[in-house]
């Protein structure tokens, strides 16, 4: 009778042992991962200046190359420098890529070279320097914060459609402080500024 008890306190053990065993040798289940899609890059911009049609400001994607850029400001112009650029390079955000002219061949004012930049309304051809405003020469400076558009237009490579952002932008920002803030104006870049400098005063 006795060896009877001890047997079955024998077996009920062995079944306590296993089930333990059991227990501590179960691997948990891990939670669900849940995977995020990749963050989407913001576009990085550059401002192009200098022996391209179309000067200002683009946006391009993250990798994008000076080849890029040119084409986007509409090519390069017949007096571009094309052998001190390298078209190869990596654009980075916030830079000014300036296409250098061929020696002697920087230009002088009222060519055939698109100075300002196209808005979405605008005609081509009235932004371009060879179209618009008047190739006499002018007799005093133009007061760039009371002249008419009329005044304005008279001044190489401003259009009338340029004259009239002149007087909107000081009518909504106030006069003009120094002769360099006109190139705050939507579409009077470095180049336009250049040529009308000398022809301009506050």
């Amino acid at each position: 009778m006795r060896s009877a008890l001890y047997v079955l306190l024998g077996v009920m053990a062995g079944f306590a042992l296993a089930g333990l065993l059991l227990f501590v040798s179960r691997v948990p289940e891990g939670e669900p991962v849940l995977l995020q899609p990749a963050p989407t890059k913001a576009p990085i911009a550059v401002h192009v200046i200098g022996a391209v049609p179309r000067p200002g400001l683009y946006e391009f994607a993250e990798g994008a190359r000076v080849q890029d850029a040119i084409n986007a400001a509409g090519g390069l112009l017949t007096s571009a420098d094309i052998n001190a650029v390298n078209l190869a390079a990596l654009l980075a955000d916030g830079q000014q890529l300036n296409v250098p002219y061929k020696a002697g061949e920087e230009p002088s004012g009222g060519g055939s070279e698109t100075l300002s930049l196209p808005g979405p309304d605008d005609d081509d051809d009235e932004l371009s320097s060879g179209n618009s405003g008047s190739e006499e020469p002018i007799a005093e400076l133009v007061n760039i914060n009371t002249a008419s558009a009329a005044e304005l237009d008279s001044l190489p490579g401003i259009g009338p459609t340029l004259a009239q952002r002149i007087i909107d932008y000081r009518n909504e920002n106030g006069p003009f402080t120094d002769i360099e803030d006109i190139m705050n104006v939507s579409g009077v870049g470095p180049s336009t500024f250049e040529n009308i400098k000398d022809l301009i005063t506050v």
